[in-house]
């Protein structure tokens, strides 16, 4: 399958945004039913092709979409109610185990995590769980427990990693927006990957609750989405600490942020990565598509500097962390 028909049979032109899907339940103008069974169909019908997610809860979802529609028609209005999104299989969902991309048997999660129980709270409905890499450890969404997960744009590349399920079923619009986790780039790299905006916070943003330091602090939640606006939304309904979270952060205001113009910015152009140990430089292409944006953002008025960043020992310190962790 072409690129082309990958995004014509479940790509972006298929269901409305986070924002926009939540403002027409609260209008009326759609039901939870209606978009829950609609990104249903559309996942059944690009597993063979895009293969984004591991685990589908098609019978809890419609119940718990009547019961959205049943809140909306009584006059409730929450942030994402009636909504369908997905999470990352790390991620504790109740009566579902959590594989974390690894095969085998284990028992159902007995409760919610944090930031489902938030996403819940906020109305969404989680229709499934997103495919990851074996324990969220490559840039890439493949593994022997579920084959290989597919990017909508061309289904002969990865969509990157570790959150590439979330990511793939984003941007292939199979639901509005997921969560993901991201220590090294697993939320960012599937986002450049795939057209999304996607976010790793600072730690305890969005709690990682019932995990106390998710792999030595490296680890956090985070969301994927098609806009600016949808990740801040996103953001917003499951930000917030569990009593036993280690880190507290003061709260913010991510959807009012993005609505505000950040004025001129100072932006650094840096070609030299963090860490290699291969010695390779960005392809041809890849350096053009930066030139371009670092041009762009220098017509819009900011201050865009080539720059030499000193990263320090990252690797010395990532390696043994994200090992341990």
């Amino acid at each position: 399958m072409s690129s082309t028909e990958a995004v014509e049979t479940t790509g972006p032109a298929g269901p409305t945004g986070l924002a926009d899907s939540a403002r027409e339940l609260a209008e009326g103008r759609t039901t939870s039913v209606e978009q829950v069974t609609a990104a249903l169909r559309r996942i059944e019908a690009s597993q063979s092709t895009l293969n984004a997610f591991r685990h589908l809860r098609a019978e809890a979802a419609l119940a718990e979409a009547a019961e959205a529609d049943r809140r909306l028609a009584a006059g409730e209005r929450l942030p994402l109610l009636g909504v369908p999104v997905a999470v990352k299989d790390d991620t504790d969902v109740a009566g579902m185990p959590t594989y974390f991309g690894c095969d085998g048997d284990l028992p159902a999660a007995t409760a919610d995590s944090e930031a489902v129980r938030r996403l819940r709270a906020a109305g969404a409905v989680i229709v499934g769980k997103t495919n990851s890499c074996e324990l969220g450890q490559w840039p890439f969404t493949e593994g022997p427990a579920f084959g290989a997960t597919r990017n909508p744009w061309h289904t002969g590349h990865t969509p990157g990693g570790s959150s590439g399920g979330s990511a793939a079923a984003v941007a292939a619009g199979l639901v509005p927006a997921a969560l993901g986790s991201d220590g090294a780039g697993s939320v960012r790299i599937p986002a450049a990957w795939t057209h999304l905006v996607g976010i790793k916070p600072q730690r305890g943003r969005i709690s990682g609750h019932p995990h106390t330091d998710a792999f030595q602090g490296l680890t956090v939640n985070g969301p994927l989405a098609r806009t600016v606006a949808d990740a801040a939304l996103l953001l917003d309904a499951v930000a917030g600490s569990h009593p036993e979270d280690q880190h507290r952060p003061p709260p913010v205001a991510a959807a009012a942020a993005a609505r505000r113009d950040p004025g001129r910015l100072r932006i650094a152009l840096a070609w030299r990565p963090p860490l290699t140990l291969t010695g390779s430089a960005p392809h041809p292409d890849v350096r053009r598509a930066v030139l371009a944006l670092a041009e762009a953002l220098a017509r819009l008025g900011h201050d865009v500097q080539e720059a030499r960043p000193h990263y320090g020992l990252i690797g010395l310190g990532f390696v043994p962390r994200a090992t341990a962790g």
